[in-house]
């Protein structure tokens, strides 16, 4: 017997190329392979498939069922699990800094085992970790509970041997084999990729795989009884793509209305949509914020791995006591790392999770709410996003294309009356009528026959008595509507309406007529011809073989409406510096019209087949350049991310289907919504709980004062440890004595970075959140040497102030010196933040929040009482006099005015702050 071919091998890549493009070729090779062996079956008649499965009309036996389940496996693709909390754990310890602080935790606990400085770094190395922690794994299992079960069973004949009768039982989705002959009825999902053998006005919704977002018609187009080519290859010029095959239903898909009987062709791994989820698990790719994290995160271990070896040497050459040298060049290497580092951007991420899930927004990965914030580029599908996700009709025009309520009145008759299921276009023309006038032609008319809608002729049809208020008293009078695609209605009318009057369709007419079908259809429009008959022989039943010699009445309209606030929120992320663009798998028509109507700059639409002619380069330049890109493949959207990616872009991606999820796994920030199919969900990285731009904006304010908040503490502490330790190389060259002890530099750090942890509730300016953020190592770096050494001036005048004025200039009086330069360098670190917390003039045009100041005056308290307080001995301090307190207000006086000054020229010399 001939059975399917093997399932696809998972090693597909080509050598030689890096992880993200091995992927990216396994998901281009595996779908393109599936697509081809359902080529295949589209391509043969429902005979040739059922005996090229071993299979019948009746159905598998239950023996063969289980016998197949054996051999092919269950039908369920492969999904990213949620790791087990024990590496999700480990995971969060793993960060460049907090291997830093664990090194140099350890060498300080081999140092000396009882030293402060060992508890201090390991507490906030595990804050640190178990924030983050407890975050993610909170987030990922609220993501787990929008996963909505809709169905878990399908109806599948079988037989319980080979001479029974077929019976239909519901069997649970994933048992269902190749060669299973499954029935489908409105509202059921494709368990599985189908050949249909029989069918009954059926619509598939294929949104979820192609981003159409009306319904599809489905059926048999290969059988022997409507020839060997089907419709679908002649108007796309033999498509391969299954997803556009007739006679097909592919997993991940569901029934909108009708009924039908399809065999089971492929399962799991083997489907379409198994095809593109193999390719969608395992490690994923560095986003901007990883890479952004590991750049800032060496910078800063190279300035310590420069600084600490030179501080080291002169304190060793210098005192001639190296072992001394050692501890203070270990303490050195703390106070220049910001060892809050970790636990302050876990604490910024943490609050903005918590800060977006008020806003109906489902934080899974924290790192995506920077990526967030730094997102210039949204790639996004149209439905459900710019518009309603729902069909509505938009209009009803007469033969000249002007608008005509006796257009309307046709096609709700037609809707209205036909006893079958009513699809959404036929809903949405019941919709578009008034109680009241429903009323009225139900009194008006009444059904007579109905030749229902099939597939080869592409149109339904109503006969109508009217009632003899209306008609001729005591003789009936039937009216045939027919409603359908404008070709094929067109084709058999002879007459059309033209201003109250019945005329003849001359072809110059015909012509006219087509070109107004054919202008709303090039405005995104799905449009349907109306025309009507008047029966000159009432009867009892009626045929196709009346559909003939009708009067064209005119056309209905529809599409999916823009939402009310589409506009106005793509106006809003223009506005914070994001470039809206359209990636759809909807066709270019109405990926133009709905553009245009939500005021994006469509341009040129590009095609995904377009796309596939380019080479890298040459895709970065058409995507820089194009808003819309439409009847777009999986892994064409997953190429024009990539695409912007390469050119420097931060990339988020919207989406809610099947065909999003490779997309949405490359993007920096992949968004997806709690109604979307659990693949793409699995993939994002922030769950919208409404599909909504509005909602997305206010995530990105919150992403970009999170970044904010975060690059503000990296800058603040990173520049004033800098100036720190410059000022310590300063002293340790000309001053006999250490000029300040190891434990006082800890408890500096500490209580500095104690106030910082009030960070993440700070506000930021306006103009800060007007446009993107990313981070700049080189600028981080620049920051640190420009501003850092202002300090440094001012605690050499400290230490001057100490050695002439105080007499602090001898080993004997160095713990008064020390004291000095301890308050004077936590006062100064402390009250500097809010002169760079913000680029304007602080207190006056810019103030922090209220945890910031309640912090900033705790440590400044903190700093003064120290030498005063009993801890004073065992820290090495000493009481300072009254008179060092002005000498103190001064300096710190001309600190900050320093420091504005000079921020004032940075910012003309840079064009940047923060």
């Amino acid at each position: 017997m001939t059975m399917l071919t093997p399932r696809t091998p998972t090693t597909l890549a080509p050598p030689g190329k890096g992880r993200r493009e091995r992927k990216a070729a396994e998901l281009e090779t595996h779908t393109r392979l599936a697509g081809e062996r359902l080529a295949g079956f589209s391509a043969r008649t429902g005979v040739q498939v059922l005996q090229e499965l071993d299979a019948s009309r009746s159905g598998l036996t239950h023996a063969e069922a289980a016998l197949r389940l054996e051999r092919h496996g269950a039908n369920v693709v492969a999904h990213e699990r949620a790791p087990r909390w024990w590496f999700q754990l480990a995971k969060a310890f793993w960060n460049p800094f907090i291997g830093v602080l664990v090194f140099l935790a350890a060498v300080m606990w081999w140092q000396d085992p009882a030293d402060p400085g060992v508890v201090i770094l390991s507490v906030m190395v595990g804050i640190s970790g178990l924030l983050r922690f407890w975050q993610e794994f909170r987030s990922g299992r609220a993501a787990d509970a929008l996963k909505k079960l809709v169905t878990t069973t399908c109806a599948v004949q079988r037989r319980a041997g080979s001479g029974s009768a077929p019976t239909t039982f519901e069997v649970p989705m994933d048992r269902v084999v190749p060669g299973d002959v499954v029935k489908l009825a409105a509202g059921d999902l494709i368990p599985a990729d189908l050949r249909l053998i029989t069918s009954k006005d059926l619509m598939v919704g294929q949104a979820a795989l192609s981003g159409e977002s009306l319904p599809v018609a489905k059926a048999d187009t290969r059988s022997e009884d409507l020839g060997p080519v089907a419709p679908a290859a002649e108007r796309g010029g033999g498509s391969t793509d299954p997803v556009e095959a007739d006679n097909l239903c592919l997993m991940g898909t569901s029934v909108t209305s009708g009924t039908a009987t399809g065999v089971v062709v492929a399962t799991g791994a083997d489907t379409y949509f198994g095809s593109m989820a193999g390719s969608l698990v395992g490690e994923r790719p560095q986003t901007n914020f990883d890479n952004g994290v590991r750049k800032v995160s060496f910078l800063l271990i190279r300035f310590m791995l420069v600084m600490v070896p030179v501080v080291f040497a002169i304190n060793g050459l210098t005192k001639g006591d190296w072992n001394e040298a050692f501890l203070f060049g270990i303490a050195v290497a703390v106070g220049l790392t910001p060892e809050m580092l970790p636990m302050v951007v876990s604490a910024n991420l943490a609050r903005g999770a918590v800060a977006m899930s008020q806003r109906k927004v489902v934080v899974k990965r924290l790192n995506a709410i920077q990526n967030l914030g730094a997102m210039d580029v949204l790639c996004t599908d149209k439905t459900g996003t710019l518009t309603e996700d729902r069909i509505v009709l938009d209009r009803y025009l007469d033969v000249h294309g002007d608008e005509d309520n006796e257009v309307l009145e046709y096609g709700y008759l037609n809707s209205h009356f036909q006893t079958g299921l009513k699809n959404l276009m036929d809903q949405a023309v019941i919709n578009r009528v008034d109680e009241a006038e429903e009323v009225v032609v139900d009194a008006r008319f009444s059904m007579v026959d109905e030749i229902p809608f099939d597939f080869a002729r592409r149109r339904m049809s109503v006969v109508l008595d009217r009632n003899s208020i209306v008609g001729g008293p005591g003789r009936p009078e039937h009216v045939m509507i027919t409603k359908g695609a404008v070709e094929e209605v067109l084709a058999l009318c002879t007459h059309m309406r033209d201003r109250g009057e019945t005329v003849e369709l001359t072809d110059q007419l015909r012509w006219h007529v087509t070109r107004i079908a054919e202008d709303n259809n090039r405005r995104g429009l799905r449009v349907l011809a109306v025309a009507t008959r008047t029966m000159e022989t009432p009867r009892d039943t009626y045929s196709v073989a009346d559909e003939d010699r009708l009067t064209l009445v005119g056309f209905l309209a529809f599409l999916d409406p823009p939402k009310a606030d589409a506009a106005r929120a793509l106006a809003a992320l223009a506005d914070k510096g994001i470039a809206v663009k359209v990636v759809t798998g909807d066709n270019e028509l109405v990926a133009a019209r709905v553009c245009a109507d939500v005021g994006i700059d469509v341009g040129h639409v590009v095609l995904g087949s377009e796309t596939d002619a380019l080479d890298d380069t040459a895709l970065r330049a058409l995507a820089a350049r194009t808003t819309v890109f439409a009847k777009v493949n999986p892994v064409q959207k997953a190429r024009i991310v990539r695409a912007l990616q390469a050119d420097g872009h931060t990339v988020g991606f919207l989406g809610d289907g099947i065909n999003d999820a490779a997309a949405l796994r490359d993007a920096d920030v992949g968004i997806s919504v709690d109604t979307a199919v659990d693949i793409a969900k699995e993939s994002a990285d922030i769950i919208l709980l409404e599909k909504d731009l509005t909602v997305l904006e206010q995530g990105v304010m919150q992403g970009r004062t999170t970044f904010g908040n975060t690059i503000k503490y990296i800058k603040m502490t990173a520049s004033s440890n800098f100036g720190n330790v410059f000022s310590v190389l300063v002293a340790s060259a000309f001053i006999p004595f250490q000029p300040m002890l190891a434990i006082m530099l800890l408890v500096q750090n500490l209580v500095y970075d104690i106030a910082q942890l009030a960070t993440p509730w700070d506000r930021m300016d306006e103009e800060y959140l007007r446009k993107p953020r990313n981070w700049d190592a080189k600028g981080i770096g620049r920051f640190m040497v420009c501003i850092g050494p202002i300090s440094s001036v001012f605690d050499i005048a400290m230490f001057v102030i100490m050695w002439n004025v105080f007499a602090a200039n001898n080993e004997a009086h160095q713990a008064l010196f020390q004291s000095g330069w301890f308050i004077e360098g936590l006062l100064s670190q402390t009250l500097i933040v809010h002169m760079i917390r913000t680029r304007k003039i602080p207190f006056v045009q810019s103030r922090a929040s209220w945890p910031v100041m309640v912090m900033t005056v705790l440590a400044v308290l903190t700093g003064l009482y120290l030498p005063f307080s009993p801890l004073a001995s065992s820290l090495g301090f000493v009481a300072l006099p009254a008179s060092y307190f002005p000498w103190l207000i001064g300096v710190l006086l001309a600190y900050c005015t320093l420091t504005q000054f000079l921020k004032t020229l940075y910012i003309r010399r840079f064009g940047t702050w923060l």
